[in-house]
């Protein structure tokens, strides 16, 4: 098991036991194995279809305008995501697992 990472386990994980296979495992392996932004687009150009990568992104960019308090208008103008994406997402970051804000908060604390 990769140490420390609560979406496999560690301390205080709550996602589903659905996803918790060796092969996402052995995924979360090789992206916590990245060095940098360059190595970042390498392997997911390889993995994901331009589609799949675009979408995930979105979503991470509607998550973003929401904590924001960006309206669902602005964001959907914005990324183009469908009102049923950005009410998803907003699910997520409201009865989620609250990955999307330990992600923010390690971005905002990085960036001070």
């Amino acid at each position: 098991m990769i140490s420390g990472c609560a979406c496999l386990g560690g301390k205080g994980a709550t996602m589903s036991k659905s996803i918790r296979t060796e092969a996402v495992e052995h995924l979360f392996e090789a992206i916590l194995s990245l060095k940098d932004s360059e190595e970042c687009y390498l392997f997911f150009e390889d993995i994901c279809t331009i589609n799949e990568l675009l979408s995930l992104s979105q979503r991470y960019e509607v998550a973003r305008m929401l904590r924001n308090h960006n309206t669902y208008l602005e964001i959907a103008e914005k990324t183009g995501a469908s009102t049923a994406t950005i009410s998803r997402v907003n699910r997520s970051l409201n009865y989620g697992n609250d990955g999307y804000d330990m992600v923010f908060a390690r971005i905002e604390q990085k960036e001070k």
